[in-house]
C-alpha cells in the first residue's frame, strides 16, 4: 500500500509540464541538511480547472504536502494530495492519475457506482 508522507519545506522549482506537474521543495532534516524532495501533482489542465496557476506556488514559499511516498523508496518523491500554505489555505494539488489512492479527495474522481 502507498505509504502516506508529510513534507514540510519551502519551493525552489515548479515544473508545469504535461504528463503532470513537479514541485520541487527544500526538506529540512532533523539533523539540519535538507534534501530536495519532487511532489507530483495533477496534469496542468487539471490543475488550471481548479484554479490553480503557476502564480499560486511562488518559489520561496513555506508549504507543507500531504501525499504518497514513491513506490521507489530511495527516490525523494512524492506523489501529492494536498498542499497547506503557511496561512492555512489548502490547495488540492493531486489527480486520481499520480497513484494516490482514491479517497474522495479529488474533485475530478468518478464516484463508486456512479
Amino acid at each position: 500500500a502507498p505509504k502516506p508522507v508529510l513534507r514540510r519545506g519551502a519551493i525552489v522549482k515548479v515544473e508545469w509540464v504535461n504528463p503532470h506537474t513537479w514541485i520541487h521543495m527544500e526538506v529540512k532534516k532533523p539533523d539540519g541538511t535538507s534534501e530536495v524532495w519532487m511532489v507530483e501533482g495533477g496534469s496542468p489542465n487539471s490543475l488550471l480547472r481548479l484554479g490553480i496557476t503557476k502564480n499560486s506556488l511562488p518559489v520561496g514559499t513555506e508549504i507543507v504536502v500531504d501525499g504518497y511516498q514513491a513506490r521507489d523508496h530511495t527516490l525523494k518523491r512524492a506523489n501529492g494530495r494536498n498542499i497547506t500554505y503557511p496561512d492555512g489555505k489548502k490547495l488540492f494539488f493531486g489527480s486520481s492519475g499520480t497513484g494516490a489512492p482514491s479517497d474522495g479527495a479529488d474533485p475530478t474522481e468518478k464516484k463508486p457506482g456512479k
